[in-house]
């Protein structure tokens, strides 16, 4: 639901300022009008919020854990080091939060089948897991490159009834994924519903889907008060389109006192194209029904983009965050693979604890920042999901395959 009482929400045509809004062409005008009102119906009905959050708490295992990281905090030193665990939550990320409301929202609209794009396959896994729950069709597109990436997460979501559809046109990752799977939506938008995996896309959509991340953030603050008595001095999430970072932001942007950062990949390097960096050097486009940051050519097309972790090679980002941004709220800063996958390595053998790659990202920015700070100070990092997809990628090349 959105509202205008804070300058960090959109306006009721779903702007953040300057960006998001709803750019499409007309034959979805409609269409995502009525998943805006649909969406709108169901955030103020008792019900339907009921049934979430016993989702939630029974099924995906809520309230996740908020982890003091000791080993971690000794071996950098400075800042003591909390992780909000959402890869222990069922299906492993953060994206079962918002795949369980977008499969509720489906199933009391009447649709059949839930499609979406996916990048390192833990949307598509989370979707196809709510999908088989509350009993629809599940259809998730995929690049290709993506696919041989992560195949153990195309493997699950099979398995869980979903029907996998291989992309191959242009740099085959995220952002064709999201093309291939809106044009699939555009043909029978009756049937199926869109569910769009980030807080990116046109109206309702950066709005809804971090309505349904925010229990992460609303959790990580409850938590952090009944241990430490106060708020933490740092917030810290990986951005790529943005939503586990907008999930665990949200419930701390009215408190100006807690330091906010988002953390995107810088790839192989910024002084080059492999990097998928939209924050630091994006600028104003219309991308995917919205108006936001874009890494684009000179002829405003979409760039080709880069990152080690699936999940964020995308050439754009949510519009709160290029919002967040403009206003001063939030920093954007990017890590290569080269740090993330340190980062991994580090996690993994100072508290046995293997993160995804794209958690990593925000977990490198940890290990640049808390040696900076005093002891006294909290650092919260979303650890958004667990590395088991990434093992034998990260295998391979520190092998050098």
């Amino acid at each position: 639901m959105t509202t205008t009482l804070s300058p960090y929400r959109a306006d009721e045509a779903g702007f953040f300022g300057e960006f998001g809004g709803a750019a499409l062409p007309p034959f979805l005008v409609e269409p995502i009008a009525e998943v805006a009102a649909a969406y709108e119906q169901a955030s103020q009905d008792p019900e339907f919020q009921r049934q979430l959050q016993s989702l939630l708490a029974k099924y995906v295992g809520r309230p996740s854990l908020l982890y003091f990281a000791e080993n971690l905090t000794n071996a950098l030193g400075g800042a003591r080091i909390y992780l909000k665990r959402e890869d222990l939550n069922h299906t492993g990320a953060h994206k079962i939060n918002h795949c369980l409301g977008e499969a509720l929202l489906a199933k009391r609209m009447g649709k059949k089948t839930l499609i979406a794009e996916t990048g390192a396959g833990q949307h598509g896994v989370a979707l196809a897991t709510a999908a088989a729950l509350v009993g629809l069709k599940c259809e998730i597109h995929m690049g290709a490159i993506d696919i041989a990436k992560q195949h153990p997460n195309v493997v699950r979501m099979e398995l869980l009834g979903a029907k996998v559809v291989p992309v191959e046109e242009g740099g085959k990752t995220l952002k064709e994924a999201v093309d291939s799977a809106f044009g699939v939506f555009a043909s029978n938008p009756e049937d199926y519903f869109f569910a769009i995996g980030s807080v990116v896309g046109p109206h309702p959509y950066p709005s809804m889907v971090r309505d349904f991340q925010s229990v992460v953030g609303r959790e990580a603050r409850a938590q952090i008060l009944e241990e430490e008595g106060r708020l933490p001095d740092v917030l810290v999430a990986a951005v790529g389109g943005g939503s586990n970072a907008m999930g665990l932001f949200d419930a701390f942007l009215e408190d100006e006192s807690v330091r906010i950062i988002g953390v995107e990949p810088a790839g192989e390097g910024l002084d080059g194209d492999r990097h998928a960096a939209t924050m630091t050097l994006g600028t104003p486009g219309v991308l995917h029904g919205m108006r936001t940051k874009v890494l684009q050519d000179a002829d405003g097309e979409p760039s080709a983009v880069h990152s080690i972790a699936s999940g964020i090679d995308y050439p754009g980002v949510g519009p709160q965050h290029a919002h967040l941004e403009q206003l001063g709220r939030v920093e954007y800063v990017s890590v290569t693979d080269e740090e993330a996958v340190a980062a991994f390595q580090l996690l993994t053998r100072q508290e046995g604890i293997i993160p995804a790659l794209e958690s990593s990202h925000a977990l490198a920015e940890v290990v640049k920042l808390a040696p900076s700070l005093p002891s006294d100070a909290i650092i919260i990092a979303n650890l958004s999901g667990r590395g088991d997809k990434d093992v034998d990628f990260v295998a391979d090349r520190l092998r050098g395959i």
